[in-house]
This record gives C-alpha cells, sequence and structure tokens, in this order.
C-alpha cells in the first residue's frame, strides 16, 4: 500500500469518528465561522463605501478644485476663475452655453430618522447645467427647484435617512427659510445622499461669495488633458484639475483604510481565540484516537500519513466554519443600509454593505489558516504517540 493510500485510509478513519466528538468539532466550527462573519461584516462597509463612491462620477466629466486642495470643503474659487474655467478648451457647448457648474458646498445639520440625533448633510448649490452633466438625475416626486427662490430637492437616500426631507417641508438653513419641492434619484447612492438648490440663493444664505468647485462635460473623455493641460499652464488661475470619476474614487481612501485596519485587527483577535479552540479540539481528538494510531503506527503506518490525516480533519472543520460565517455575512448584511461620515468631506454618505465574492474567498482563506494552525501542533504530537505507552493501555 502506497503513501497516499495509507493516508487516505487513515484520514478516513479518523473522520467516520466525529459524531463521536460532535460538540467539540462544531465548537470548533462555529468559533472559526464567527471570526469570518464578523471579518466579512466589516469589511464590507469599506467594499460598499468604496464601491458607491466609484460609481459616482463619469470620465467624460471634469471637476475643477483650487490647487492643492484634496476636497471640495477645502477649495475656494473666485466668480473670474469659474467662468475661465466654463470657457476652457474641450467644453461641451450647449444651447445656453458652456455645459458646466460653478458650485458651493456646505454642511447643514438635519435629525436622523433613526436615532433622532443631528447629523452632517450636505447641501449643494448648483447652477442649471449640473443636471446635465450628472445625467443620470430624475426627479421622483414634486418637481426641480426654481432659479432664485430658496427651494431644495432631495436625494432618496437623504429623505430615506434623514427627517424633515418630504415634499413640502419646511427648514431653516443658514439665513433663510428653505421648501422642499422635490426628491431625486441618481445612479449613485453618493449623490443621493446630498440636497441641491439653486448657487445663487444658497451664497447669500451663508454669506458666501465664492465657489467651492466647478463641474464641466467634456466633448469627449480624450479632450481631458486638453482641458486640464489649458488651464493648468493659464496664469490667471491656478487649479486642480481631475476627473470626475477618479475624484470620488479617491474619497474612499482613508475610510477603507480605516475600517479594513479595523476589520483585520478585529479579526486576528477573535482568530487568536479560534485557533485555540481548534488546537484543544484537535488535541482532545488525538487523545481519543491514540490506541488506534499506535495500533497503525505499530501495523507499519509512518508518522506522516498520522500528520496528514488530523490537518485534513482541522482544515475540513475550518473550512466548514468558514463556509457557514461567510454565508451568515452575506445574508446578514450584502445590502443593508447604513450612513457613515465621509471624512474628506465630513458629511453623511448613505451606502450599502457589499460582501463581495473577493470578500468571501479572503474569509475561506483566513479560515482555512485558522484551521492550519489549529492542527499543526495536534498533528506532530499525534506523529509522536509512543507506540509502546499507547498499546499498554490495551
Amino acid at each position: 500500500m502506497g503513501w497516499l493510500s495509507r493516508t487516505a485510509l487513515i484520514t478516513l478513519m479518523f473522520l467516520r469518528t466525529i459524531p463521536q466528538r460532535l460538540g467539540a468539532s462544531l465548537a470548533a466550527a462555529f468559533g472559526v465561522a464567527g471570526v469570518v462573519a464578523v471579518m466579512v461584516a466589516v469589511l464590507s462597509i469599506s467594499e460598499g463605501f468604496r464601491a458607491t463612491l466609484e460609481q459616482t462620477g463619469s470620465t467624460g466629466n471634469a471637476l475643477v478644485l483650487r490647487s492643492g486642495s484634496d476636497s471640495e470643503l477645502s477649495s475656494t474659487l473666485p466668480f473670474e476663475a469659474t467662468r475661465i474655467i466654463a470657457d476652457g478648451a474641450g467644453v461641451l457647448q450647449g444651447p445656453e452655453g458652456p455645459v458646466a457648474s460653478a458650485e458651493t458646498f456646505v454642511i447643514v445639520d438635519l435629525p436622523m430618522r433613526s436615532t433622532g440625533t443631528d447629523a452632517n448633510v450636505p447641501l449643494r448649490g448648483v447652477q442649471p447645467a449640473a443636471f446635465d452633466i450628472r445625467g443620470n438625475i430624475e426627479i421622483v416626486e414634486g418637481r426641480r427647484f426654481e432659479p432664485g427662490r430658496n427651494e431644495i430637492i432631495a436625494g432618496t437616500a437623504a429623505r430615506q435617512a434623514f427627517s424633515g426631507l418630504d415634499v413640502g417641508s419646511k427648514l431653516r438653513l443658514g439665513e433663510s427659510d428653505w421648501t422642499v419641492v422635490g426628491v431625486f434619484s441618481a445612479s449613485s447612492s453618493l449623490s443621493e445622499s446630498e440636497l441641491w438648490c439653486d448657487v445663487n440663493v444658497l451664497q447669500p444664505a451663508y454669506r458666501r461669495t465664492l465657489f467651492q468647485s466647478v463641474y464641466v462635460k467634456l466633448e469627449s473623455p480624450d479632450r481631458f488633458e486638453e482641458f486640464k493641460d489649458a488651464l493648468t499652464a493659464d496664469p490667471r488661475v491656478r487649479v486642480k484639475v481631475m476627473r470626475e470619476d477618479e475624484y470620488y474614487a479617491s474619497q474612499s481612501e482613508l475610510l477603507s483604510a480605516i475600517v479594513t485596519g479595523l476589520g483585520t485587527l478585529v479579526a486576528a483577535l477573535m482568530g487568536i481565540g479560534a485557533v485555540f479552540g481548534a488546537i484543544n479540539t484537535m488535541y482532545s481528538a488525538v487523545a481519543a484516537r491514540s490506541r488506534e494510531i499506535a495500533t497503525l503506527r505499530a501495523l507499519g503506518f509512518g508518522g506522516g500519513p498520522v500528520v496528514v490525516s488530523v490537518l485534513v480533519e482541522s482544515l475540513l472543520l475550518a473550512l466548514a466554519g468558514g463556509l457557514v460565517g461567510g454565508v451568515g455575512a452575506y445574508l446578514g448584511f450584502h445590502g443593508y443600509q447604513a450612513a457613515t461620515i465621509n471624512w474628506q468631506s465630513f458629511s453623511q454618505v448613505v451606502f450599502a454593505f457589499q460582501v463581495t465574492p473577493r470578500l468571501l474567498v479572503q474569509g475561506l482563506v483566513v479560515s482555512l489558516l485558522m484551521g492550519l494552525l489549529g492542527g499543526l501542533l495536534p498533528a506532530i504530537r499525534a506523529a509522536r504517540v509512543s507506540v509502546a505507552v499507547a498499546l499498554r493501555e490495551l
């Protein structure tokens, strides 16, 4: 009988004894399941937030900020600069001129529906071309705001997460009273987390004369470099030019790093406990089978097949736990709506948890690693069982 045959024989024999140790085996498997479920659930926050921001924006749109700014909140642009940007090379020309929107971005406090506590909500003042630049905006209730009037439209995610945003609601923001006249949907949760109004009405309400960004629609994505080079070389303005989609993708980096680090730390701490649980389970299994192992060794079976059989059992238990944990995380968290702060703009963003296939694979890899660590020492001990001592117990 070859080495592989002997290994398979011992492994099958040992696996058939799992029902005799069902309680300890289930405890080890569910310990691994808990680690995988928590890790995948926490990391799905990062995946969902990143997906929300990466789905926002278009390669055919450009965003212009003040030079040195990393977000709209830290940028300021005078009116003259916004006109120069709108007249830049490659900007699409519409019936009413350049398809460009100079915008002002402020943070307002609104109570969350779930807790009643105030949270930061982005209020964006836009120009009429904003609806053409973000071609995915659709009014689903009410109507658009009218230029020159104190009217607001709310994104569907904002209306769902925050109080006071139903059509017809009155709000006191800045130094003005506002009326919510519509609700809009978009292809991204980020846009749906915002409130929109006329920028020319927003600025006086907050005593502002400067803009923070300019969004433009290009004639084609290929003209971005031409547009960027022309503006950065213009001595009249000092600006930072980015593709819209790349800007929003960069906004997810900080939160993703925080959540990934936290998820890894929590999983590592829980994983230590799960590994010790697996070690105890496999030590118990080895002790219960010491006579069988000694008998096999006396019949000429080497230590290698014994080591492999113990590791295979540990890996299978861990894999089962990993599958349970991954499925549990998917069923419990995939698509779950939540709101978190965007650390670049310090405003709330509504997003959905994303339990992706990549996260599930990572969870299974972690479970197998825990199974390997949990079974290694017991496997070595099994291979070193003294044949003479074990046989005396027969």
